[in-house]
């Protein structure tokens, strides 16, 4: 989906498809066939932006076999969907039974996230329409946090800025520019949007800035609005955000609110929980944790890395922090110039909610990404940008 800014320029909007994880290329085509075009016709689009997510195998078809770029790019276009990014966070497995910490290997010390991360620059120079020319990549934030030290975050933060000057030479190539934004989340090295200022600094490249996801903006208890204008300041460029929105629990300590909040505890992904204190933010890797003993104090709010859909906060006692990615995508677009062209609505645990939330089957997976691009539409909408045809 494409929007007219006030200022003339174009914002784009797209829902990420690691909600249907798939490992090959097969398995790509396939979800374009069985979930993104049957959401474009729910939209009744003629064209939806979709965030691939590409695994290792996929993407290393993709860039070894043109005919198979070739073949994508006209899979997409019969379709009618279009691909102006990518999330190139998880490099394999995302589709497990457990994925866990799994998510953030390999980091960016091990030389497989700079070929993979190469690999899918490439890809997605071929993949823009031919009318755009400025794609973005979202990837993991350096690494998790145990797995960091000056040596490897030093090898990190070379690889970055070998992968800059790759991204140069592709756009000298092909005339598309491609831009890799890290992605602070809890529990990593960049676990906030404050802390990715020093490493891009670092960096010192334009190619690398920040993907501002919502979900772990809030989880963080980041205010939007201060952590954007940090941003500014620091001359960090905002490569995309993803519209996501975490869970949040008010008065932790009561006992209906623990039971509803176990419900979110499920084995596949880590669900980071955070709370504010006198001291500073303090949180555990997994909402389990926090609802052990006394890992966290419980007199004050409890948020949780816990993609809630959009259009679809959980019941009472619970709520979502829907009211942080309003305020953040207020700050990112709807001043006189937009901070950010690419926005990629992220939730991709609809399959991890509680039973009796979840979509049974496709039809109604379909009609939820739907109604979630749908308030994401509404809200850009009122922002005063114009839906593009």
């Amino acid at each position: 989906m494409r929007f007219r800014h006030p200022d003339g320029s174009t914002v784009h909007l797209a829902y990420c498809t690691n909600v249907h994880p798939a490992e090959t290329l097969d398995g790509v085509l396939a979800q374009l066939r069985d979930h993104c075009e049957p959401v474009r016709r729910r939209l009744g689009r003629d064209r939806l932006g979709i965030g691939l997510w590409l695994a290792r195998d996929a993407a290393h078809t993709l860039v070894s076999d043109p005919s198979a770029l070739r073949g994508l790019r006209c899979e997409l276009d019969r379709r009618g969907l279009e691909v102006v990014t990518l999330n190139g966070f998880p490099y394999e497995g995302f589709g497990a039974d457990e994925v866990k910490y799994r998510v953030y290997r390999p980091d960016w010390a091990d030389p497989e996230r700079l070929e993979h991360t190469t690999a899918l620059a490439r890809v997605l120079a071929g993949l823009l329409p031919d009318d755009v020319t400025e794609g973005s990549i979202s990837t993991l934030p350096l690494a998790w946090r145990t797995a960091a030290g000056d040596d490897r975050t030093e090898t990190a933060l070379a690889a970055l800025r070998i992968l800059a000057q790759r991204l140069d030479v592709l756009h000298e190539l092909t005339g598309r520019s491609i831009r890799v934004a890290l992605e602070p989340e809890p529990g990593c090295v960049v676990e906030t949007t404050g802390d990715a200022i020093a490493p891009l600094a670092a960096i010192g490249h334009d190619r690398i800035g920040i993907c501002v996801d919502t979900c772990h903006l809030a989880t963080s208890f980041e205010d939007p609005h201060t952590a954007v204008d940090a941003l500014t300041d620091a001359h960090v460029t905002v490569v995309k955000s993803q519209l996501s929105a975490a869970l949040h629990a008010e008065r932790p300590g009561r006992p209906e609110v623990r039971e509803a909040l176990a419900a979110f505890a499920e084995p596949r992904f880590l669900h980071q929980t955070r709370v504010t204190t006198v001291d500073g933010l303090r949180g555990t890797d997994d909402l389990p944790e926090a609802l052990t003993g006394r890992a966290l104090p419980d007199t004050a709010p409890w948020r949780a890395h816990f993609h809630v859909p959009l259009h679809a906060p959980p019941a009472t006692p619970l709520t979502s922090t829907l009211p942080v990615l309003k305020a953040a995508l207020t700050r990112l677009v709807g001043g006189p110039h937009p901070l950010t062209r690419h926005l990629e609505v992220e939730t991709y645990t609809w399959q991890a909610l509680p039973p009796e939330l979840r979509p049974r089957g496709r039809a109604q997976l379909a009609d939820g990404i739907a109604a979630e691009l749908t308030l994401a539409r509404d809200l850009l909408t009122d922002l005063g940008l114009k839906e593009l045809p």
